[in-house]
């Protein structure tokens, strides 16, 4: 008789706006932002073991390691359930690492949900989002798994329904270390907080961007080629920027147009368009 096995996807985002509006003691910035979930993203397969091993394939090697967030998921919540079923993972990856998208955070949300369920551990969706706290500050919106207004560090959620755009999302040819921006001596961190109307009228920007943008000509760059079909953001500390489009059709119709010689800072981006959604599956299982 086989055992119990479940797939699901670990969806990206991208952060509509981000203002930093101060530091907490313990160096975390307090932060206001728009989780808007897009339908595409990575996906994994869990499959359970009759032992208590926990194991993980990825299709990328240099993934497939101890300390992914997936493997880092599993343990914490087998130790916070004491559970001793093991527990093959496969991992296939299309979100971009560093690209400001929530890759690693979205893997680890969505092994949280999945072996919650098939470990069959009871836990609520704010209790895994407080165990998925530990692991990342973007952890919890995945858990939650609805496009959402986010304070505090961004765990503090609200749910929001957003027009269901479709958005070009690009991805330079250069990793921006999270760590080193929101410790730059340049960064905005006093930005006053607003409500979601001044957001919905347009006053919001990135408060990472700027700063993103002097010290990485690739960002710059990307953004300043897709300004000229629809105003282009940064999302998260970067790299990935992003633009929203009415239907799939003008989305594809911009990516299309993407140099196939790039040269200089624009060599090697990639790019993909998404629609925009305010719930994941992942909203059904806890």
């Amino acid at each position: 008789m086989s055992l119990p096995s479940l797939t699901l996807p670990a969806l990206c985002k991208l952060n509509l706006f981000l203002h930093i509006t101060g530091r907490r003691e313990d160096g975390y910035h307090l932060l206001q932002t728009v989780f808007q979930l897009l339908d595409y993203g990575d996906e994994l397969s869990f499959h359970l073991r009759d032992d208590d091993q926990i194991v993980l394939h990825c299709d990328i090697p240099e993934l497939d390691v101890e300390d992914n967030l997936v493997m880092r998921a599993a343990r914490l919540l087998s130790e916070h359930c004491d559970s001793c079923q093991g527990v093959d993972i496969e991992l296939v990856k299309h979100i971009p690492a560093g690209a400001g998208l929530g890759g690693g955070s979205s893997d680890a949300a969505t092994t949280l949900v999945a072996l919650n369920h098939l470990w069959g551990c009871g836990l609520s969706r704010d209790e895994l989002q407080k165990l998925g706290l530990s692991l990342g500050a973007d952890v919890p919106v995945f858990v939650h798994a609805t496009s959402a207004w986010a304070e505090g560090i961004g765990e503090q959620l609200t749910p929001v329904v957003l027009p269901e755009h479709w958005f070009v999302v690009l991805t330079p040819a250069c990793h921006v270390a999270t760590a080193k921006i929101f410790s730059h001596e340049e960064l905005t961190r006093d930005t006053k907080a607003i409500k979601m109307a001044a957001f919905l009228a347009g006053q919001s920007r990135n408060d990472c961007e700027m700063l993103v943008r002097k010290l990485y000509p690739e960002v710059d760059a990307a953004i300043e080629w897709l300004n000229q079909f629809a105003p282009a953001r940064m999302t998260g500390t970067g790299s990935s920027v992003f633009a929203a489009f009415d239907d799939e059709t003008s989305a594809r119709a911009v990516l299309a147009k993407l140099p196939t010689d790039r040269q200089g800072p624009l060599k090697n981006i990639s790019g993909f368009v998404a629609k925009a959604v305010n719930e994941s599956i992942l909203r059904t299982l806890v």
